[in-house]
C-alpha cells in the first residue's frame, strides 16, 4: 500500500507505471528468447564444424575444440567448398576426373606447395651467388651454411656441397650463375638415386605406421580413395586401438570412401584386429588391405613388439600378399622427422615415406635429408587438405618445382 500512497502523493498514474513495466518485461523476455535461439544455432554450427575437424586430424575431439580459431573455420570452409566442387565434377564425368587430376595437376600443386620451402632455400642461395664474382672455396662454405640454415641438415648439406665441388671442377664452371644449375643437378641426382616405381600387385597389404598427430588416419583415408579411384577393392583395418577416437575416425573415412573397416572395441588387441582383417581380405579376395597401427605406446620396446607381432601375423597368415610399410611423417617437424624415421626403421622394415603438410611448411628440404641419409623413397606427399591432395611423389617434378620461379 505504501507504493500506491507514494504514487498518489507525486500525482503519478499507477496504471501508466505498471503498463510500462509490463511492456519492458515482455521486451526483455523477447530478447532473451532470441538470444537463446541464437545460442542454440551457434551450438549446432559448432557441432557440425567439430565433426568436420574429426575427418582431417589424428587428435582427440577434446583437443580439437580447444584449438579452434577463426583461421581453422576459414580453412574448413575452403576445404568443404573444394570437396563439394570435386563431388560435382565426379558426378558429371568420371573420365575427366580420372585423367585430369592426378597427372596434370601434380606439378602445379607441388610447385604451389613448395612456395615456402623454395623461398627458404633458394632466396639464401641466390643471395650468396649474387655476392660472389668468382667460384672459390669461400663460396662453397657460404652455400653450405645456407643449406644448413634452410633445415636440410648438416650431413646432407655437407654431401651436397661436396658433390657440387666435384661437378664444378669436372665441368670447369667459372661463372657463379652456372653454379645454380649444377646445384639443381646434384639435388636431382640425390632424389632420383635408386628410385623405383611403386607397384602394388594383387593382393597387397600396406602397413601404415607413424607417431600420433602426423595425419596417419587421414593419410589412410586418402590412400584408400586414390586406389579405389584406380579400380582396386580396398579393405581397412583399425588396428590403432589405443588412441581415443582412432577407430571412429577410420570408420568415418571408410564410410566416406564406401569401403569396409574391420574393427574391434577400443583397447582390444591390435594383432587380433589385423588377423581378422587378413581373413576377411582373403575371403573377399580384396585387392588391397590397409592397416592402421598404434602411433605411441608407453615405451619403445612395447612399440617394437607390437609392430613386429602385426608384421608376423601378416607374413604368416597372408604370405601370398605383397607387403609395403609406409611411415607417415609431418613435414612441418623438419629435422625431427629424421629422428622419427630412424626410430621406426629400427622397429619395422620401412619401404616408403608419406610426407604430409608439405604445402604448409618452409621445411620441405627434409625430403632431401630423408633420401640422402636413409635412402628410403618418398612415395606420397600431401600438398593440400582435399581428398585428392595426397599425390604420388615425383622426384623430377619436386626438383624442378624447387628451382623454378
Amino acid at each position: 500500500m505504501a507504493l500506491f500512497d507514494f504514487l498518489k502523493k507525486k500525482n503519478i498514474d499507477e496504471t501508466e507505471v505498471f503498463s510500462e513495466s509490463s511492456e519492458d518485461i515482455e521486451e526483455l523476455d523477447r530478447l532473451e528468447d532470441e538470444e537463446e535461439l541464437d545460442d542454440l544455432e551457434k551450438l549446432e554450427e559448432f557441432k557440425e564444424f567439430e565433426e568436420e575437424v574429426l575427418l582431417d586430424t589424428d587428435e582427440t575431439p577434446e583437443k580439437n575444440t580447444d584449438e579452434i580459431t577463426e583461421e581453422h573455420i576459414e580453412e574448413k570452409a575452403e576445404e568443404k567448398a573444394e570437396d563439394d566442387e570435386t563431388s560435382e565434377e565426379e558426378n558429371t564425368t568420371d573420365e575427366t576426373v580420372d585423367e585430369a587430376v592426378p597427372k596434370q595437376g601434380f606439378f602445379a600443386k607441388i610447385k604451389a606447395g613448395l612456395t615456402k620451402t623454395r623461398d627458404n632455400i633458394m632466396s639464401g642461395v641466390d643471395n650468396v651467388l649474387k655476392s660472389f664474382v668468382k667460384v672459390d672455396e669461400e663460396l662453397f662454405e657460404e652455400l653450405e651454411e645456407t643449406l644448413i640454415m634452410a633445415d636440410i641438415g648438416v650431413e646432407t648439406s655437407v654431401y651436397i656441397i661436396d658433390q657440387l665441388r666435384d661437378k664444378v671442377k669436372s665441368n670447369r664452371i667459372t661463372d657463379t650463375a652456372d653454379v645454380k644449375n649444377a646445384l639443381e643437378e646434384v639435388i636431382s641426382e640425390i632424389l632420383e638415386k635408386d628410385e623405383e616405381p611403386l607397384e602394388l600387385p594383387t593382393p597387397s597389404v600396406i602397413l601404415v605406421i607413424g607417431v600420433n598427430g602426423v595425419g596417419k588416419t587421414t593419410t589412410i583415408g586418402k590412400l584408400a580413395h586414390n586406389y579405389m579411384g584406380e579400380g582396386k577393392s580396398v579393405l581397412l583395418a583399425a588396428a590403432d586401438t589405443f588412441r581415443a577416437a582412432a577407430i571412429d575416425q577410420l570408420q568415418i573415412w571408410g564410410d566416406r570412401n564406401g569401403c569396409d573397416v574391420i574393427k574391434h572395441q577400443e583397447n582390444s588387441d591390435p594383432g587380433a584386429v589385423v588377423f581378422d582383417a587378413v581373413q576377411a581380405a582373403k575371403a573377399r579376395k580384396t585387392d588391397l588391405l590397409i592397416c592402421d597401427t598404434a602411433g605411441r605406446l608407453h615405451n619403445k620396446k612395447n612399440l617394437m613388439n607390437e609392430l613386429k607381432k602385426i608384421a608376423g601375423i601378416i607374413e604368416k597368415e597372408y604370405s601370398q600378399a605383397h607387403t609395403e610399410v609406409f611411415l607417415v611423417l609431418d613435414a612441418t617437424t623438419g629435422q625431427n622427422a629424421i629422428q622419427q624415421a630412424k626410430l621406426f626403421n629400427d622397429v619395422a622394415d620401412i619401404s616408403g615415406i608419406v610426407l604430409t603438410k608439405l604445402d604448409g611448411t618452409a621445411k620441405g628440404g627434409i625430403v632431401l635429408a630423408i633420401k640422402n641419409e636413409m635412402n628410403i623413397p618418398v612415395r606420397f606427399v600431401g600438398v593440400g587438405e582435399g581428398i585428392n591432395d595426397l599425390q604420388p611423389f615425383s622426384s623430377k617434378d619436386f626438383a624442378r618445382a624447387l628451382f623454378e620461379e
